[in-house]
């Protein structure tokens, strides 16, 4: 789109200047279409700096935005990570407390015979 809009100022700035140039016996003298042209080569030139300024501030939001979503998502990783490993701690012990009483069981029961 910043590169369109440059195109159509161009454009425009080319067919002022050849529409209405006349050559001047003094070339230090403007014309009024040299002159409109000129403005219009400040124009664009102005518009440019500001799109190219408005896109540089953009990238860089966006950046600052990635970089925070990235943390946001490192930290909520680190911390499903960290309940996991203690939701596997847990059922580690719950298994043992169960294979205990299964050969307490089986203790009890070779103990009956």
């Amino acid at each position: 789109m910043i590169m369109m809009i440059r195109y159509i100022a161009v454009a425009l700035a080319t067919l002022a200047l050849l529409g209405g140039c006349q050559k001047k016996e003094d070339p230090s003298e403007a014309g009024p279409a040299e002159r409109a042209g000129r403005k219009i080569d400040e124009a664009t030139q102005q518009a440019s700096q500001k799109l190219d300024n408005a896109a540089q501030q953009a990238n860089q939001q966006l950046t600052d935005t990635a970089k925070e979503t990235s943390q946001k998502l490192d930290k909520a990783a680190d911390q499903a990570s960290e309940k996991l490993n203690e939701a596997t701690k847990e059922a580690g012990r719950k298994l043992e407390r169960a294979g205990e009483k299964m050969q307490s069981a089986a203790d009890e029961r070779e103990a009956k015979k």
